[in-house]
């Protein structure tokens, strides 16, 4: 079987790579270079080292480490071996951990050295057959395996066999892992490949995080299709950002990376002579943002919309109006459609719930077949649980959510999740996290309590939050009250509550 007859992402994703060996694939700001070549050798190598301790086609991997080449070089690796890559924000603390460990039942985990302890005893508890580090040989690290090999035959895949589990938070608190099949993040590369423009001069300055749609699947995806230059910052930098831009072609953000550098005087179109392209997306771009961008470099940002269920689904055009405050039109192959809670088409202009369908579209939510079949419609559309409306030119605006969600600096937070920690705290009688206008992060997390006879105090709060929480699932406020405001059915009105501390 050839490569263009193999449904795995790998083979998809490298079909370039050989005619580009001497090109640079990724550059570190440290000088670190992996050409292609090296790509193809260290993909290979961690897909024999996996394939050596256990590990066979089907099987999850756990990967909880910071960002870097060989990071990259272990997802594509597990791609090859035909196992299922499982990446977890590196701020997660063990109450987290130890969800997805039970839920997916990773046959093994790699995690950064100085956590082997603390991962490697839960992992124990949750009955992982093996622990590794990523990182200089020793201490158990995936880069002591004596000679792995530096060819692999990249297993084959079929179309919905599944390559990767995102997990997603819910209304109930609980995450949920979205499965993601190798036709699912294949069609949505190539779409986006072609939609966005790529080209063999093309140089991506990546900033965002590998663990999450947007850093490991849409801006990764398009430099390894192009086959060209990555430069792959460990975070987002804003002067660093700067002093790259005028070697890069292509930049992805998160609207909070566009307003902080803003924030810098000396950001301007001088530096981003070189650039053809800025994208946003995981948060609402302010069209104020939006409009002082263009006015300080010259450049329309262009702003898309997707989600971990299903990647991209909508984007502004690359050659055409970039309409601020829009998430412009449905990609190729992609059916959207707006309906009342009826499911009915509404009209133009007004607000509706947001449903899609197509390639890109998840295959289900990881052993939860009872919450995959509620989020489906009968005739296989996603409810997105995102409210919007069409324009009279077709594009579209995301007006809001009706699940509650907070999107803070990018990243998801359900209040539910964070509620039942707080909840859970001495002194604390109940509680409404709610989401607050933020001029930096787009909202901030801000928690509304009800305490005990004796307030515990925000700062206590906080703290005793911190082990249980991602860093940036943490209230950036707390607030106390006598009551929640309820309606007649005693649901808490988060409106009312928005409302009120907005305009604090």
């Amino acid at each position: 079987m050839t490569d263009h007859q193999n449904a795995n992402l790998y083979a998809l994703l490298s079909r370039r790579f050989h005619d580009r060996r001497d090109t640079v694939a990724i550059e570190t700001p440290v000088g670190k270079r992996l050409t292609y070549a090296d790509v193809e050798r260290e993909s290979a190598r961690f897909a024999n080292r996996l394939v050596a301790l256990g590990a066979r086609s089907g099987d999850r991997v756990a990967v909880q480490v910071d960002k870097s080449p060989e990071a990259l070089c272990l997802y594509l690796g597990c791609l090859r071996a035909g196992l299922i890559y499982l990446p977890l924000n590196s701020g997660y603390p063990v109450r987290e951990l130890e969800h997805f460990f039970r839920d997916a039942e990773p046959r093994m985990v790699v995690c950064r050295p100085q956590d082997r302890d603390m991962v490697g005893g839960l992992a124990g508890r949750c009955g992982v057959d093996s622990v590794s580090t990523l990182g200089d040989a020793g201490d158990g690290s995936l880069m002591e395996l004596p000679a792995p090999g530096d060819a692999f035959d990249t297993v084959v895949s079929g179309d919905d066999d599944i390559a990767a589990i995102l997990y997603t938070s819910g209304t109930t608190g609980k995450p949920k892992g979205a499965a993601l099949s190798h036709r699912n993040l294949g069609s949505n590369a190539v779409t986006l490949h072609a939609a966005w423009g790529f080209g063999a001069g093309d140089v991506l300055l990546h900033a965002l995080p590998l663990f999450h749609t947007h850093g490991l699947f849409v801006a990764c995806h398009c430099s390894l299709l192009n086959a060209t230059p990555m430069l792959l910052l460990p975070k987002f930098d804003p002067r660093q950002v700067i002093d790259l831009l005028p070697r890069a072609s292509v930049f992805m953000g998160v609207p909070t990376f566009y307003t902080r550098l803003l924030t810098d005087s000396d950001f301007g179109r001088a530096q981003c002579a070189n650039m053809r392209l800025f994208v946003s997306g995981s948060a609402p771009l302010l069209e104020q943002t939006h409009d002082e961008f263009l006015k300080r470099t010259g450049h329309t940002i262009l702003e898309r919309y997707g989600m971990t269920e299903c990647g991209m689904s909508t984007s502004n055009p690359l050659d055409g109006e970039r309409k601020a405050g829009t998430v412009g039109l449905p990609l190729p192959g992609v059916s959207l459609r707006i309906v009342d809670d009826a499911g009915n088409a509404v009209a133009t202009g007004e607000i509706g719930q947001i449903e899609f369908r197509g390639p890109n579209v998840f295959q289900g939510y990881w052993r939860n077949f009872d919450k995959t079949a509620e989020e489906f419609t009968q005739d296989g559309y996603f409810r997105s649980g995102d409210l919007g409306t069409f324009d009279e030119d077709g594009y579209i605006s995301i007006v809001g959510r009706d699940k509650d969600l907070i999107i803070s600096g990018g990243f998801n937070v359900y209040p539910k999740e964070v509620e039942l920690c707080i909840d859970g705290l001495d002194g604390v009688s109940e509680s409404a996290v709610i989401g607050v206008p933020d001029a930096d992060f787009g909202e901030r997390v801000t928690a509304v309590v009800v305490p005990e006879a004796d307030e515990p105090g925000e700062e206590a709060i906080i703290t005793a939050l911190r082990p249980l929480l991602a860093a940036y699932k943490l209230p950036k406020k707390v607030t106390f009250v006598d009551a929640l405001p309820r309606n007649a059915m005693g649901k808490v009105q988060k409106n009312i509550l928005r409302e009120r501390f907005t305009k604090r």
